[in-house]
């Protein structure tokens, strides 16, 4: 596995990865990716942690596992290549956008520009094996990211945490709700909204509202 991460990472993450769980972990993957056709691919798992300092995290935007379809998932939660249709929950998330802050609806589904604004976009687990959502589920990953965010709720103050859908509203009990801002709704996935549990969040606005209140630069959505 190919711990591509921005060096800012490394002293918070070391013990993980130096862990017995880890290491298990990262066995697994290592058979994973020689016999299946996994995603995102090696070099990209850890985009999350390339793209995004550690010092610069304002957002934690929590997905559950990567898309599972040929070159859709770029080791950032909900975000495409630019040049790949955007898949129905990032159709979503941009039509809340649309809606929430007024602004055009985007050509490109990369998010890395999030990303690189203090956006971590981390999903619970980082790989998924073809056509198989939750393939790569409870081998690991959980442990790894419930880790990240009790960290950044311990280390830093003032964060906004996205949790959307019953599996990221889970990770809550891991969050200081005191030093930190925790927005909810439903998933973005079709299924979801609609239901009528997602759009209308302004989750967007909500985020940037509160940067601003606490000096922060606030995110180009």
């Amino acid at each position: 596995m190919t711990l591509q991460i921005h060096s800012s990472w490394e002293k918070p993450l070391q013990t993980e990865f130096e862990s017995i769980y880890f290491q298990q972990l990262t066995a697994f993957l290592k058979t994973e990716y020689s016999i299946h056709r996994c995603y995102p691919p090696k070099n990209q798992i850890f985009n999350a942690f390339k793209h995004c300092p550690f010092e610069k995290v304002k957002i934690i935007l929590l997905g559950q596992d990567p898309y599972h379809r040929i070159r859709q998932a770029q080791g950032l939660s909900f975000s495409v290549p630019k040049d790949i249709k955007h898949p129905p929950s990032l159709i979503n998330i941009f039509k809340e956008i649309e809606n929430d802050l007024k602004i055009p609806y985007p050509k490109s589904g990369n998010l890395k520009r999030w990303a690189k604004q203090g956006v971590l976009m981390l999903n619970t687990t980082l790989t998924v094996r073809e056509g198989e959502a939750g393939s790569h589920q409870k081998k690991g990953w959980e442990t790894f990211t419930n880790v990240i965010i009790k960290k950044l709720s311990e280390k830093k103050e003032g964060l906004v945490f996205l949790l959307w859908g019953g599996f990221a509203k889970q990770k809550e009990k891991y969050i200081d709700t005191k030093k930190h801002l925790v927005l909810t709704t439903g998933h973005p996935s079709p299924l979801s909204a609609n239901r009528g549990f997602w759009f209308g969040n302004k989750h967007f606005s909500q985020s940037n509202a509160y940067l601003k209140e606490r000096g922060k630069t606030t995110i180009d959505w």
